[in-house]
């Protein structure tokens, strides 16, 4: 290829000498913005019709550049689309290729466009199409979690603290609590889709439009909820990325947290879950081995996403005013945090919509010292201050275990040794549903307080209402 037949760069005019080929690649993003492809071009067909309005191009020219640019979609679309030496960019393989099918024409697209708002768009329309989809795998993984929730209701476990038996609880309220966790991300994801859905093109490459481009239209044909107002911020902001990765590895320390539960609840030592075979694999030594590779992976993508968002904001926070060339950064990131969340939501949902429980093996773990903060509730219903009864309580928990017994078997007159208020009646202090249908306040795990969480699950989930 002789030099006046080599691709020319978009931003190559005053530039004679060769660039280091190790330059160009190390440069080059083609490699992995071209999954912005589409973006690129519905932002460029949007483009052009604001061109027309404005009669930069004529009405026959938009059309031919639309029609061109659709043509390049539909390759794309296909995978006859063929990246060649000096397509640095998504947008240079995009506009070189327009070039190609409908000849200099294509030279006008870029008028009063530079790459810096073009790439800032292209992110925008990329994460809000992408944040849409992720949101929706959200919302089926907690769509799962309530179903599971109303179907094993009657389910009793111990609730745990500092991984030590606490109080008896219901097995769905604890898959409620990560229900409620994720429906936090996905009220803060579909803000952060509110925040992000605002134009940057239409700002040059830093100083603003030298056509009077009308931002407006843009905004509307792509979708936009406004512009944004200043065009130095327009072409630097990756507030929204940032964003996103912090959504991100929060979202999946949720992940990481159910995860480390079911494995600890799947262990020989609980016996409270089995996972299916579909998310489980096997040892290459010892047959007898079931893992939970499905929640281990979960757990250690969350690392994953967390080192994006901080490998990123390094990045970021020393970059000067506009665009800057660090900013090839944010996509990287930004991509594998997306493919990470959404590979991620669909493994969590199916992992809980398919293993099993054993709820006698969760009532086995069950044991009458879990019961201690109900006997001291039963003084204060007979009026004895709460401090005081919980030390009678604690005195009550030590007799049992200098005796070596459980504190279910103290008679009425040990009992009546500590506080001279219990009574017969004491013995409706050990049972466990007792316990549990006591917790009767909003956001507790009696059965009432349950059922009223999931119907506020799914009335958010069917009508999009808030809560």
């Amino acid at each position: 290829m002789s030099s006046s037949d080599a691709p020319k760069k978009l931003w190559g005019g005053r530039f004679t000498g060769a660039v280091d080929p190790l330059m160009d690649a190390f440069n080059a993003s083609i490699h992995f913005d071209k999954r912005m492809y589409a973006a690129d071009l519905v932002g460029s067909m949007a483009y052009s019709k604001a061109l027309a309005k404005n009669n930069i191009i004529t009405e026959e020219e938009r059309d031919t550049l639309v029609n061109g640019l659709q043509q390049v979609m539909d390759e794309w679309q296909g995978n006859k689309f063929v990246i060649k030496p000096g397509d640095e960019d998504i947008h240079t393989a995009n506009e070189r290729r327009l070039g190609e099918i409908i000849g200099p024409l294509a030279g006008k697209l870029h008028t009063g466009r530079s790459r810096n708002d073009q790439v800032a768009t292209d992110m925008r329309l990329w994460l809000r199409d992408e944040a849409s989809a992720i949101l929706a795998h959200l919302k089926e993984l907690i769509a799962v979690t309530v179903a599971r929730a109303e179907k094993e209701i009657d389910a009793l476990l111990p609730g745990y603290t500092h991984l030590q038996r606490a109080q008896p609880i219901r097995w769905s309220h604890f898959l409620l609590s990560y229900a409620w966790l994720w429906h936090a991300d996905a009220e803060r994801l579909e803000q952060l889709i509110e925040r992000l859905n605002v134009l940057p093109l239409g700002s040059g490459a830093l100083a603003g439009h030298a056509f009077n481009i009308d931002r407006e239209f843009l905004a509307k044909e792509l979708g936009f909820r406004g512009i944004i107002n200043n065009s130095l911020y327009a072409v630097s902001d990756r507030d929204f990325v940032a964003e996103f990765l912090f959504w991100a590895s929060l979202t999946m320390v949720h992940i990481s947290r159910i995860a480390e539960d079911l494995i600890i609840y799947s262990s020989s030592e609980f016996g409270f879950v089995k996972l299916a075979d579909a998310y489980s694999t096997g040892s290459s030594l010892m047959p007898q081995k079931k893992n939970p590779d499905s929640l281990e992976l979960l757990r250690g993508k969350s690392g994953r996403v967390f080192g994006g968002m901080s490998g990123f904001m390094m990045s970021y926070k020393g970059i000067p005013s506009t665009y800057n060339k660090d900013l090839q950064e944010d996509k990287e990131p930004m991509f594998d945090a997306a493919d990470t969340l959404s590979g991620s939501l669909q493994i969590t949902a199916g992992v809980l919509s398919t293993m099993q429980i054993f709820p006698e093996r969760m009532r086995g773990a069950l044991s009458a010292d879990m019961l201690a903060t109900d006997l001291a509730e039963y003084l204060v219903r007979k009026g004895v201050p709460f401090r005081e009864t919980h030390h009678i309580s604690g005195a009550a928990v030590k007799m049992a275990e200098d005796r070596g017994t459980s504190l279910d078997t103290l008679t009425v007159e040990d009992l009546k040794t500590l506080h001279p208020s219990f009574a017969d009646d004491v013995a409706n202090v050990w049972s466990y549903e007792t316990s549990i249908d006591n917790r009767t306040a909003p956001g507790g795990t009696s059965k009432p307080a349950v059922l009223d969480q999931i119907k506020k699950l799914q009335a958010w989930l069917a009508q999009g209402k808030k809560l």
